[in-house]
């Protein structure tokens, strides 16, 4: 375009030479004017042409800018959605896993309701055996109840014991006679002797020094003569002294310090089977 407007221009020069001789001052100055013209707008032409080639330049690197750009995020995007697949796979495995457990621990709920529906039902069955079977000493002090899940008989020291004496009487051994033909029928039975006695402190008893000793020898006296005499078997068996520390009543009456002076026998159900469940 620039070599065309001077192509021109050189055309017009060269005819107004030629014709220099004919031409009026009017005509000269409109060919200057023109000149002028022509030279400014070559000029911004010119200032065009670069601007445009600054803008072509400037869009071609955006242009690669946003290409670079745009390759990226479509990399991310691909590492998203393979994230996105692999936590999807792995949480329908982990939903499925937790499900999985979930019907293992409610089948072993159920096994332990079972195990302890027939618990309780054996220690039922076994309180009632051991009603009938010490029915006549009930009026000397017995009682038979369940707490806990165990069966407790409870034999006053008055219906084994004369007072303040660690040895069985005849009454008590009848008793307690009776008491291991229903222990000896039922092999799945724990058997805890317990002694206990009143507040009031010991005098007068010999080696016997205080009522931690009373408690322990009148609960081994027990669990010999069930051992020794009517042949329980001592694996079965425990023997404890528990004092003056868990009494029944107050201390402050006689009645309640008879009741607290007392043997108490804990049967519990052997729970072997819900001890290895638990484990599991």
């Amino acid at each position: 375009m620039k070599r065309t407007i001077l192509f021109l221009f050189a055309g017009l020069l060269a005819t107004a030479f030629s014709a220099c001789v004919v031409l009026s001052p009017k005509k000269y100055k409109a060919l200057l004017a023109k000149q002028d013209s022509l030279s400014s707008g070559l000029e911004q032409a010119h200032l065009k042409g670069e601007y445009l080639e600054g803008l072509i330049a400037r869009l071609k690197k955006d242009t690669t800018g946003l290409s670079a750009t745009l390759n990226d995020l479509r990399g991310k995007y691909s590492e998203m959605d393979g994230n996105y697949a692999k936590l999807k796979n792995n949480s329908s495995t982990e939903i499925s896993k937790l499900s999985q457990d979930l019907k293992k621990r409610e089948q072993r709920l159920k096994e332990v309701e079972e195990i302890l529906r027939k618990r309780d039902e054996a220690t039922n069955q076994l309180k009632e055996k051991l009603q009938q079977a010490l029915l006549g000493f009930t009026k000397s002090g017995l009682t038979v109840e369940i707490k806990n899940g165990k069966v407790y008989v409870s034999l006053m020291d008055k219906l084994l014991f004369p007072s303040g004496s660690i040895i069985i009487d005849e009454k008590g051994k009848l008793a307690l006679t009776q008491l291991a033909g229903v222990l000896k029928e039922q092999p799945e039975i724990n058997i805890a002797v317990e002694g206990h006695t009143d507040s009031q402190k010991i005098t007068n008893l010999g080696q016997i020094k205080d009522n931690w000793d009373l408690s322990v020898l009148r609960s081994t006296s027990v669990v010999r003569y069930l051992t020794e005499v009517t042949k329980v078997e001592g694996v079965r068996m425990t023997a404890t002294g528990k004092g003056e520390f868990q009494p029944l009543a107050p201390n402050t009456g006689a009645d309640g310090r008879s009741k607290n002076r007392r043997i108490e026998i804990v049967l519990s159900p052997k729970l072997d089977e819900l001890y290895n469940l638990i484990k599991q």
